[in-house]
């Protein structure tokens, strides 16, 4: 069952899932917008020539990228990078999120996440963003920028493997 803004309220005020930080104004009809940090994570230069083959049985994209601390960053038609949220999500056992891209940035061609869009029950981390520009111009991002937002579901059983303690990436986001 998905929360509803009055869910995800009650839910904080009872502290059964925790954002952090986190302005009444970021709660929606039914999602939580979520804030770029200044953190970002791009490839490393001798990842992105044309000619390069990565195997991906080899490689992790802990070798492949590089983190950086900007206020801006600038991604070119086809790049992508990783960027991190400023809020740090808590959630119990009985709830996941879903990340998703807002739709004035998706309208410009700006995919949010590529893949991992879930926000796994027993979640204690920042979340971490696939960011991918597809169209056919440079886009300046902020630090600050509202550019995702997550929307929760209540799982009928709770999970016997909360992702912050199981989750081999989680304990370090």
């Amino acid at each position: 069952m998905a929360l509803s803004d009055e869910d995800i309220k009650r839910h904080l005020r009872k502290g059964k899932m925790k954002i952090r930080p986190l302005k009444k104004d970021q709660i929606g009809p039914g999602s939580v917008d979520l804030t770029l940090s200044d953190e970002w994570y791009c490839f490393k230069k001798k990842f992105t020539k044309e000619d390069t083959v990565v195997d991906l049985s080899k490689v992790s994209f802990k070798k492949a990228l590089e983190r950086k601390r900007a206020k801006t960053i600038l991604l070119k038609p086809g790049q992508m990078c990783l960027g991190r949220t400023v809020e740090k999500l808590t959630l119990p056992p009985d709830i996941m999120g879903r990340l998703e891209g807002r739709s004035r940035y998706a309208r410009m061609g700006l995919a949010i996440h590529v893949t991992s869009a879930i926000v796994q029950p027993g979640s204690n981390n920042h979340q971490i963003l696939e960011i991918v520009n597809f169209s056919p111009f440079t886009m300046k991002l902020h630090a600050g920028m509202r550019i995702s937002q997550v929307a929760f579901d209540e799982v009928i059983t709770p999970s016997s493997k909360p992702y912050s303690k199981y989750g081999k990436i989680a304990k370090k986001q």
